[in-house]
Formats: C-alpha cells, sequence, structure tokens
C-alpha cells in the first residue's frame, strides 16, 4: 500500500515505516528541501523512498506540487536533490520555474580560505535552474553577479526560511544589500530561455 505523509507531521508520524538508516535519509531529503525550495519546500509530503545499503532514494512533492527526488545516505547527508515534475502554475507555467522547465540541481558554495567570495561557472538548458547555497548571518551583506554568455538569465534569493530577499530579476542587474536572516540562503539562476545559455556567477559576503 502506498504512503503519504505529510512534511508538517514528519517529527511524529513515520517512525516505524523504515529502519533507523532509512528514516535518517529521509529526514536529510526533508531538510534539504526545506532548505533551498523556497516556499513551496516548507510542506507537502514524501511519496515513496527506495532503501539499498548504499543510499536512500527519496521522492517528495512539496506544497506546490512539483515532485523532488533526493538521494540521501544513512547519515541523512543528501547527495543530490532536483526537480523531477514541476507543477503548472494555472497561467502555462511552472511554479517557480519557466515554462517547460528542465531540472533543478542544488550546489553548496565553498569559499577558499581566507577569502570572502567565489566565482563559478555553468551552463543551463532551457527552462533549467541551478540553486547555490551559501551560509551567512544576519548583518552580513551578500553580493551576487551573474554573468550571463549571450541571453541574459534571470535569477531570485532566499531566505533561510524559505522567503524572498529578491524576487526574480534579470541578470544584468547585481544585487548587494543586507542579510536579516542567519543559515543557509539560496541563489538560483534560472534560463527562461528557448537555447543552452552559459554564464559566471560570483559571490561575495562580507
Amino acid at each position: 500500500m502506498k504512503k503519504t505523509l505529510i512534511i508538517g507531521t514528519l517529527c511524529c508520524g513515520i517512525a516505524g515505516l523504515a529502519g533507523a538508516a532509512e528514516q535518517a535519509a529521509i529526514d536529510g531529503c526533508i531538510d534539504e528541501l526545506r532548505r533551498v525550495g523556497g516556499p513551496d519546500g516548507q510542506g507537502g509530503e514524501v511519496v515513496s523512498s527506495e532503501f539499498s545499503e548504499a543510499a536512500t532514494r527519496v521522492t517528495l512533492k512539496d506544497r506546490g506540487g512539483s515532485v523532488w527526488s533526493c538521494l540521501a545516505y544513512s547519515d541523512g547527508t543528501v547527495e543530490e536533490l532536483r526537480v523531477v515534475n514541476a507543477a503548472d502554475d494555472g497561467g502555462g507555467a511552472m511554479a517557480g520555474a519557466p515554462a517547460g522547465a528542465g531540472e533543478t540541481v542544488t550546489e553548496a558554495v565553498r569559499f577558499a580560505s581566507g577569502t570572502t567570495g567565489a566565482e563559478l561557472a555553468g551552463s543551463l538548458p532551457p527552462g533549467a535552474s541551478h540553486r547555490y547555497t551559501l551560509g551567512a548571518k544576519e548583518g552580513q551583506f551578500l553580493y551576487v553577479r551573474v554573468a550571463a554568455r549571450g541571453s541574459a538569465l534571470d535569477f531570485q534569493i532566499f531566505n533561510p526560511d524559505g522567503s524572498f530577499l529578491l524576487e526574480m530579476i534579470p541578470s544584468d542587474t547585481e544585487y548587494r544589500g543586507q542579510l536579516w536572516q542567519s543559515g543557509e540562503h539560496v541563489v538560483e539562476v534560472i534560463n527562461r530561455g528557448n537555447d543552452t545559455r552559459g554564464y559566471n556567477v560570483i559571490f561575495g559576503i562580507e
């Protein structure tokens, strides 16, 4: 029988459905979705989980209706979290992503020792997005610049609680602002065009 669980009641709802290792993987996936999934990622349900000794594959549906695939280990570490079926927002576009949305991948940004910034390169097919997570503290200043090679991309920034720090803007506009929450912030770069686009993204935290 298919078992579904509301994320908001996870703390008391799924003990006994799986072994401790599988449970830790499920918890890790839910925590990661809450961290990087924006407002819709703050609720939803666990659709399924497939346990193996190597890793557990967990399928989640956020409260916006998008389906996510997550691969996590028995200690709760998440190896991969991506959108596999984005929800339609009712206007012909995918919620939180452009029409015809491709996959969403998540990557943690690491600054080299003694530095306050980093530059990464990427490439996005049509409709895809890339989410970069950065740990920062309230009161610090965040700088983000997305340098698209060719046509402009878009980006948006989420606070640790999933609310918007910055709603979607084109990549030809830089962002610099003071943070008002502590924790993992998410910068999502989105390709709403019809062709694959390369880019560099520059982060700074002071």
